[in-house]
Formats: structure tokens, C-alpha cells, sequence
């Protein structure tokens, strides 16, 4: 039974990694993307459901529309393997259950997030809602810990708040802030507070070796690395905590 349940968390990722693309190619342009059909972004040609099939049309296709030819972005197959793929680590890691549920709606909202803050350095603000409100169902889901939820909303996400006061928006983006209290409900103060210092190593790290090969002076979208940080903590959060909480006496 868990082995099928693994199977079809693995299919609905990538059905759902094949709408996040519309959402990424749409959100930003301001275009609708529940009534427009999808199709091809250099001739216009509408898409059958043969061309839309996650992953196999790419293949099948070899990466080229069917009408013209034209080469269809990577990114088409990567965001769905990697929508599936996560989506399967957060069941067998988290159990079967309503919490797991949540987690992936989570999961694809911050694949989202990530890609579209990556490329335009703006978090959309519909979709920090989308996980605050996943965020209320997780805590009452998890009633008996509600206290922990509304401090894990605090807790990091008011003090980038502040920082982005402070700062007038220099140190730390309103959308990072935000996003932290949105996830914070989701996760608890244990699991946010985790997710922000691997979110600063991984900031640090990648985005420095992106300025090394380049050799270009890169602003740095830290949307990215605080939805990595947010997506390991909800898949290893338990472990991750308890061995560094340890570490600190806590």
C-alpha cells in the first residue's frame, strides 16, 4: 500500500511540475493561467494532450515543438522530475498522512516562488498567501502544538521584517519576510529557525561560486535558497533539529 501511495505522490508531482510551469512562465507577465490554453511560445501552436504528457511528450519530442520546431526549454522536464521527485522524498520522510499533504502543496508553491524570484528578484505575493493559508491548516491539523506554529511565524519572519524596515529594504526584501512568516506557520519555530541558518549557508556558498565562474557581480534573489531551506526542513527537519539543538544545549 505505501509502495502505491509513492508511486501516484510521484505521478500527481509531475502532473502538478507541468502546471508550475505555466504558473512561472504566466505570474510574472500578468497573464491568466487557469482559461488560456497552453501552447507553443514561438508559433502559437495550441497544445494537444499528447504534447502535454510530464516529461515523455519532452522526450518524445526531443525537445522541439511539433508545429515548428523550435527547441522547447529544459526547464519544462526539470521543474516537473524535480516537483515528482520531491513530492515522493516528503511522503516516504513524513509518513502518509495530512501533514505530508500540505508539505507538497507547499513544495510547488515555493518551486514557483523560487524560479520567478530567481529571474525577476520579486516574490509574488499570491503565492506567499497560498502558503500562509496552508500554513493555517497545518496548524490545525497539528492543534495540540498551535503556540508553536504562531511562534514559528515570529520568530524569523519579524525579525527580517524588521530588518527590512530598518534598512529600507537594503539588508533583506519585504517578500523574504513575508514568505518566512508564511512558512514559519507552516513549519513551527524549530523548523524555521533551521531553515534560515541553511538558507544563509547556501546563499553563501552557491552564490558565491555563481560570482567565481561568471566574474560578474550578481544581485542575490535569496528567495531561492530560503524555499531550499524551507523544503529540507520539511522533509529532514526532525533530524536536522534534534541533532543541532543538541549541538547548542537546547
Amino acid at each position: 500500500m505505501s509502495s502505491l501511495v509513492y508511486c501516484l505522490a510521484i505521478l500527481y508531482g509531475l502532473v502538478i511540475g507541468s502546471f508550475l510551469n505555466v504558473l512561472i512562465l504566466r505570474i510574472p507577465a500578468g497573464k491568466d493561467f487557469v482559461k488560456e490554453r497552453s501552447h507553443c511560445m514561438s508559433c502559437g501552436y495550441q497544445l494537444a494532450w499528447k504534447d502535454m504528457i510530464p516529461v515523455v511528450s519532452y522526450v518524445c519530442l526531443r525537445g522541439k515543438c511539433r508545429k515548428c520546431g523550435e527547441h522547447i526549454s529544459i526547464q519544462y522536464p526539470l521543474i516537473e522530475l524535480l516537483n515528482g521527485i520531491l513530492y515522493f522524498f516528503v511522503f516516504y520522510f513524513n509518513g502518509v498522512n495530512y501533514t505530508s499533504v500540505v508539505y507538497v502543496f507547499v513544495v510547488s508553491a515555493l518551486i514557483v516562488m523560487s524560479v520567478i524570484d530567481f529571474r525577476t528578484y520579486e516574490i509574488p505575493f499570491g503565492l506567499t498567501l497560498f502558503i500562509a493559508a496552508m500554513g493555517v491548516v497545518a496548524t490545525a491539523i497539528d492543534y495540540k502544538h498551535i503556540p508553536l506554529h504562531i511562534i514559528g511565524m515570529c520568530s524569523v519572519g519579524l525579525f527580517l521584517e524588521i530588518l527590512f524596515i530598518v534598512s529600507g529594504g537594503n539588508w533583506i526584501g519585504g517578500g523574504d519576510a513575508t514568505l518566512m512568516m508564511a512558512a514559519g506557520l507552516v513549519v513551527g519555530w524549530k523548523n524555521i529557525i533551521v531553515a534560515f541558518l541553511l538558507a544563509c549557508i547556501l546563499g553563501a556558498v552557491i552564490h558565491s561560486i555563481r560570482m567565481k565562474v561568471s566574474g560578474e557581480d550578481h544581485v542575490l534573489a535569496f528567495g531561492p535558497y530560503l524555499s531550499m531551506g524551507i523544503v529540507i526542513v520539511m522533509i529532514w527537519g526532525d533530524q536536522i533539529c534534534n541533532w543541532y539543538f543538541s549541538m547548542i544545549g537546547l
